[in-house]
């Protein structure tokens, strides 16, 4: 389905995705954030168990930090993909983010 300018039935249309990358960037921030966060919290559970303490601290020191890194980048990526979704919602139903490069009319989709 092509886009159409409702004013001047032009197919010309950019959809600018403000919210989308907004969105996706606040996701990422907060996601790996939380995800971190978890990941150090289950590591000093794990740190304290007879198999992390049988590594040694160096063994610790490295799950520790390695889990931190995964649990980071796992929830940055679904942190992202969550807030691109919203943001695309948003650009398409609510903000009027396409705009008609014939006339300059912006436009959202009907819902």
């Amino acid at each position: 389905m092509s886009l159409q300018c409702p004013l001047c039935s032009s197919p010309k249309i950019a959809s600018l995705r403000t919210a989308m990358k907004i969105g996706a960037a606040v996701g990422a921030a907060g996601g790996a954030a939380r995800g971190a966060s978890v990941a150090l919290t289950g590591s000093q559970v794990g740190a304290a168990v007879a198999v992390g303490l049988a590594a040694g601290p160096i063994g610790i020191t490295l799950g520790t930090v390695a889990g931190a890194i995964l649990g980071g980048l796992a929830g940055g990526a679904g942190g992202c993909a969550l807030g691109a979704q919203l943001g695309e919602k948003l650009d398409r139903h609510v903000l009027s983010n396409n705009l008609c490069l014939e006339c300059g009319h912006r436009f959202n989709l009907p819902v």
